[in-house]
């Protein structure tokens, strides 16, 4: 089952992404399982949909095609919005603050599908729309493992 979107307080909105960061490159751990480093991410915002890229692993030439695959499909994109990966009780959260824009709202179950680098969000209300979005942050993986 998916994690929710939750309040983060004054930050705005998160989701718990302990095994989708850990699949994507955006914690690194030591052989005890403690963060050695959270990467800085870049959070971009679509109908329905969130990309969380981590801006030192991937290049600005493969961000672009992501986000033009993204904005292509959606036929939308709102703000891009640096973020933070975050311990949060015995894993990790991303900061989602354009969120909203995406028409994400606090309890949203939220499936990640994790690529190198990044990790897309996707908006579960069971509606078509959103069943298109899962999709598609499907295929934006894809086209991140062969980049």
């Amino acid at each position: 089952m998916a994690n929710q979107i939750k309040s983060s307080g004054a930050a705005g909105l998160a989701l718990q992404v302990t095994e989708p960061a850990r699949a994507a490159g955006l914690v690194e751990e030591d052989a005890d399982g403690d963060a050695t480093e959270l990467a800085d991410v870049r959070v971009f915002a679509f109908d329905h949909l969130l990309l969380v890229i981590d801006i030192d692993a991937v290049s600005t030439p493969d961000v672009a095609e992501v986000v033009v695959a993204a904005a292509t499909d959606t036929d939308s994109v709102y703000r891009a919005v640096d973020a933070t990966v975050q311990i949060a009780g015995h894993g990790y959260q991303v900061q989602l603050p354009p969120a909203s824009d995406a028409g994400f709202t606090e309890g949203d179950r939220a499936p990640c599908h994790p690529a190198p680098g990044n990790v897309a969000i996707s908006r579960d209300d069971g509606t078509s729309a959103v069943a298109d979005a899962g999709r598609l942050a499907g295929d934006l993986v894809a086209i991140r493992k062969e980049l």
